[in-house]
């Protein structure tokens, strides 16, 4: 969180840079704001600062109706579905597809399976479960580059649950198998 000083100074020159970084949280009203907001400055007593929109909702403010602070730059609501692709990619490279499926993936987001593979389709133009076997892939690809490790033991530490899936997922893409990457 930014300093008083420099949020109030923001909020003084409405300026947009800011926008999303920080929300005025005005004591008197019981309203929040974005820094951008055009309604009338509240004097700089009645005010407080909160990083997020929730924050200032947890500290019982009510969102500002002219400038929609929940609706702010960068927060989830504001990218809308691709905020879903977003966190599922993460949990993707994390490994959420090396041992679940599509459909506890989708749960953990709050969505159902065909509407995630739906938005993966929209947003990435592949589904799920090839985005995880590209990922699995570029982790094998730079561990075959970078350590001295079996071909065993790149294939569990990049995600394939057997050497034998590694390999025909290996040689389909790259149309020979990973040993030869070494030579």
């Amino acid at each position: 969180m930014l300093d008083f000083d420099t949020c109030n100074a923001a909020r003084l020159r409405r300026d947009p840079a800011f926008d999303g970084l920080f929300f005025i949280g005005v004591k008197t009203t019981r309203i929040y704001c974005r820094p951008v907001c055009p309604a009338k400055q509240p004097f700089t007593k009645n005010i407080d600062f909160y990083p997020t929109a929730p924050a200032a909702e947890a500290a019982g403010l009510r969102p500002c109706l002219r400038c929609r602070p929940e609706t702010a730059p960068f927060c989830p609501a504001w990218k809308g579905t691709k905020s879903t692709v977003e966190r599922a990619l993460k949990l993707i490279d994390a490994g959420a597809l090396d041992t679940g499926t599509t459909e506890q993936l989708a749960l953990r987001l709050g969505v159902g399976a065909r509407h995630l593979t739906r938005l993966f389709g929209k947003y990435v133009g592949a589904s799920p479960v090839r985005t995880a076997q590209t990922f699995r892939l570029q982790r094998a690809k730079r561990l075959l580059n970078d350590t001295d490790m079996t071909m065993t033991e790149i294939a569990f530490a990049s995600g394939f649950n057997s050497l034998r899936r590694f390999n025909a997922v290996f040689a389909a893409l790259y149309g020979r198998p990973p040993s030869s990457f070494r030579k």
